[in-house]
């Protein structure tokens, strides 16, 4: 059977999971959905797919649509993931699950109502790079000491990962550090008990902060230390150092090295070398078997516990 998909958001995100999605056999976008009809139109020809919207609920009602992939701004993430849930779809919502602790409650709840697929991008769950250091943790080869990460864009202006323009705003809290926060608790195996946060100046005319520090301890013992920045000119993406009893290993995005930057071959470790690609295979796969997907939204929701108290303190001062 091929699952057949709707996919919301043909931004540079939605782009890559097109991408990936061309490489997962048995699977097919047919409807395509975006705020530029002009715009959509040319990425659905580029992509062979059949239908262009600009409404979601358009796709909805497509009858043969079984599952939908969300790459829609973060502040729509929530209402859309439940509104594909009450119309009996699976859906894969990109980072973050929400912008609000309630939101994302209740998507998980809609999930536990209906029973289907929902799962998150937590990308960094699928890297090969966290994967490899995953399978050596498990393994009883490496205790994870300490995780120190940074993540760091150049984004005085309201940009998108391809450099252009966008209608909304991005946020260090609320989607870029979900991917660290998920990440320490996942590799640690271990609930988050403390978490710590300060930021920078607010942007005049963004209103968010552009500079962020974050610290996280472990139920057992394990730290990490998160720094964020839209105000870094390069190097430019995240960084993240495995620090460890047995090795130190670094990982940018889906490659690995040790702590002396000697390269790590991953390319074993999974059927592709493409974090996205994998994430993807991950949805299909669970819904084709009919089970929780790793990085269900049930599974990632302590993160955004954590985001919730990190935001709070931050409104505090």
């Amino acid at each position: 059977m091929t699952i057949k998909v709707a996919l919301a958001g043909a931004g540079a995100f939605g782009i890559k999971h097109l991408d990936a999605i061309k490489l997962i056999d048995g699977v097919e976008v047919v409807s395509l959905v975006s705020r530029d009809l002009g715009k959509t139109k040319e990425v659905a020809d580029r992509y062979g797919i059949g239908h262009v919207t600009t409404d979601l609920g358009d796709s909805l009602a497509i009858k043969e649509v079984d599952a939908v992939i969300l790459c829609t701004p973060t502040q729509m993430h929530a209402a859309q993931a439940v509104a594909c849930l009450k119309a009996d779809k699976h859906v894969q919502v990109e980072i973050p699950l929400a912008d609000s602790l309630r939101d994302a409650y209740r998507v998980v709840q809609m999930q536990e109502n209906t029973g289907l697929v929902a799962m998150c991008g937590h990308t960094r769950r699928f890297n090969p790079s966290h994967q490899w250091v995953r399978r050596r943790i498990t393994a009883g080869e490496f205790n994870l000491q300490q995780l120190d990460v940074q993540t760091y864009f150049f984004r005085r202006t309201n940009m998108n990962a391809l450099g252009q323009p966008r209608s909304w705003t991005d946020h260090l809290l609320w989607h870029h550090a979900a991917h660290t926060v998920d990440l320490f608790a996942y590799q640690a195996r271990s609930p988050i008990v403390k978490a710590n946060a300060i930021q920078g100046p607010i942007h005049p005319q963004l209103g968010i902060a552009m500079d962020m520090s974050i610290q996280l301890k472990a139920a057992n013992g394990a730290i990490c230390t998160l720094s964020l920045s839209f105000n870094n000119d390069g190097p430019l993406g995240t960084f993240f150092r495995y620090i460890g009893d047995t090795g130190t290993y670094i990982a940018r995005y889906d490659d690995l090295f040790t702590g002396r930057e000697e390269k790590i071959d991953v390319s074993q470790v999974d059927v592709s070398t493409n974090g996205i690609e994998l994430q993807d295979r991950e949805f299909f796969a669970a819904i084709r078997e009919g089970r929780e997907p790793n990085a269900s939204v049930a599974q990632v929701l302590p993160c955004y516990e954590v985001l919730h108290d990190l935001g709070r303190q931050l409104a505090e001062g």
